[in-house]
C-alpha cells in the first residue's frame, strides 16, 4: 500500500472473513485499539517503549473482521487521543485530501484521512469530544459517534471512559450503517416526527457556516415539521467548562499515574491539557459532575423518542496546516461548544457532508436520542436522496 496521506503508522494486514456484510471491503484502524501480538501507539513514542504487544484484538476490531472487512494498517491519532486537529507533534499531520491546505482533524487523524483519500473504505476511529465528528466535517465524510455504551472498547486505550466511543468513517451513507450492523446497532428505523433546531447552538457559530449549510436543512425541513428549541437553559460556555473539566478529570484518573511515572514528551496543546487535569480541585470536579447529571437529564427530556436535533459538526472548516497552536486551540474551544452536549449526554450523533465553504468541507449533524442510530441512518440516506 502506497499511504499518499501519511495516514497509517504501520501495513499491519489481517484478512477478513471471506463472506459477510463486509466482504471485500478494507479498513484502517485507529492505533487506539489493540491488535493481537502488536503494541498499540497511541500517537505517542513513550506509550509505545512503556507498554506491551496486545494479549487480545479489541472485540470492535474482531466484529469488522468477522463481517468480511481486511484490515489493511494502524492509523495515526494526536497524542492520547487528547486533541481535535489531527496534528501530531512526532508523526507529523496526516493529509486532508478533501482540502490538502488544512488539517484533517483528530484525533481520529489517520482513520479520517485514509477513507477521504480513497486508502480505506471504512476509517474505524473513537469519539470522546467530537474526534470523528470533527475529521468527518472537515474531510468530507459521513462518521458516527454512536449511542455511549453500544459498541464494546474492550481493548481500546481510554481517554475518559463516561465519554468515550467507538465511531467511524465512510464515503457514503448506505457503507455507514452497514458498517454500525455489523457491529450491532440497527441499520435502519423510523424517520423522525420532529426536527429539532437548537438556537443557542447555531447562535455559536458564524453567519457565512449558517447560510452555507442553510440548503441541506431546508432540504430536511422540507419533509417534516422543524421546530425552534433551545439545547439548555445554561450558555454554551456553561457546557463547555463543564465538559472540560468533567474529561480532564477522567484523563488523570487514568492516566495520571502513567505521566508521573514516565514523564512522557508530549507536543505543545497536549502537554497543556495534561497539566490543566493534574491541576484540577476536587471540589471543582465534584460541583461539575453534579451538574454534568442535571445537563444531561434535561436534553434527555427536550430531546423524546420521534425527534432529531439538527446541528453544525464544526464551527467552520478545518483550520490551515500552517496555523499556530493558539489559532488551533481556539478552533477546538468554539467547536466543543457545539459538540460536547452529545458527549455529555451520551447521545448518538452522525456528521453528513452536506456543504462546502471557503472550497473546503463543513458537516451537518443529526443528533438522536440514546439508541436511535437506526432512525440516524435512515434520516442520513434520507439527506442525500
Amino acid at each position: 500500500m502506497h499511504d499518499t496521506a501519511n495516514a497509517f503508522v504501520n501495513d499491519l494486514a489481517l484478512p477478513g472473513a471471506a463472506t459477510g456484510r463486509l466482504a471485500g471491503l478494507s479498513l484502517g484502524v485507529k492505533d487506539l485499539y489493540d491488535i493481537e501480538g502488536h503494541i498499540t501507539g497511541c500517537g505517542n513514542p513513550d506509550w509505545v517503549k512503556t507498554h506491551g504487544p496486545a494479549n487480545q484484538t479489541a472485540p470492535a476490531v474482531q466484529m469488522l473482521l468477522d463481517a468480511g472487512a481486511s484490515l489493511v494498517g494502524k492509523t495515526h491519532t494526536d497524542e492520547i487521543a487528547y486533541s481535535l486537529m489531527g496534528v501530531n507533534a512526532h508523526y507529523g499531520t496526516p493529509i486532508n485530501m478533501a482540502a490538502p491546505k488544512r488539517v484533517p482533524g483528530g484525533s481520529s487523524s489517520g482513520s479520517a484521512a485514509a477513507v477521504a483519500a480513497g486508502l480505506v473504505d471504512i476509517g474505524l476511529g473513537s469519539d470522546t469530544g467530537g474526534s470523528v465528528r470533527m475529521p468527518a466535517s472537515f474531510c468530507g465524510l459521513w462518521g458516527i459517534r454512536p449511542t455511549h455504551g453500544a459498541i464494546p472498547l474492550d481493548h481500546v486505550m481510554p481517554l475518559a471512559p463516561s465519554f468515550d466511543t467507538a465511531g467511524w468513517f465512510t464515503r457514503d451513507p448506505d457503507l455507514l450503517a452497514r458498517v454500525g450492523t455489523a457491529l450491532g446497532l440497527a441499520a435502519s428505523g423510523p424517520l423522525p416526527d420532529r426536527l429539532l433546531m437548537p438556537v443557542d447552538v447555531w447562535a455559536a457559530v458564524p453567519g457565512p457556516v449558517v447560510e452555507a449549510l442553510a440548503p441541506a436543512v431546508q432540504k430536511l425541513q422540507s419533509a417534516m415539521i422543524a421546530e425552534p428549541c433551545r439545547l439548555s437553559d445554561t450558555p454554551s460556555s456553561d457546557w463547555l467548562e463543564m465538559f472540560k473539566i468533567c474529561q480532564a478529570a477522567e484523563v488523570w484518573e487514568v492516566h495520571g499515574a502513567w505521566v508521573e511515572a514516565e514523564s512522557p514528551d508530549f507536543g505543545p496543546g497536549v502537554r497543556d491539557r495534561f497539566a490543566m487535569a493534574k491541576a484540577l480541585d476536587p471540589g471543582l470536579i465534584a460541583t461539575m459532575r453534579a451538574q454534568r447529571k442535571v445537563f444531561a437529564a434535561a436534553l434527555h427530556e427536550r430531546l423524546p423518542d420521534g425527534a432529531v436535533m439538527i446541528v453544525p459538526s464544526a464551527p467552520g472548516p478545518a483550520p490551515l496546516r500552517t496555523a499556530e497552536e493558539s489559532e488551533l486551540d481556539g478552533f477546538r474551544m468554539a467547536a466543543l461548544k457545539i459538540l460536547c452536549p452529545a458527549g455529555l449526554a451520551g447521545l448518538p450523533q452522525i456528521s453528513m457532508p452536506l456543504a462546502e465553504i471557503e472550497g473546503a468541507p463543513i458537516g451537518l449533524s443529526i443528533v438522536g436520542p440514546r439508541g436511535s442510530e437506526g432512525t440516524l441512518f435512515a434520516l442520513a440516506q434520507e439527506a442525500t436522496s
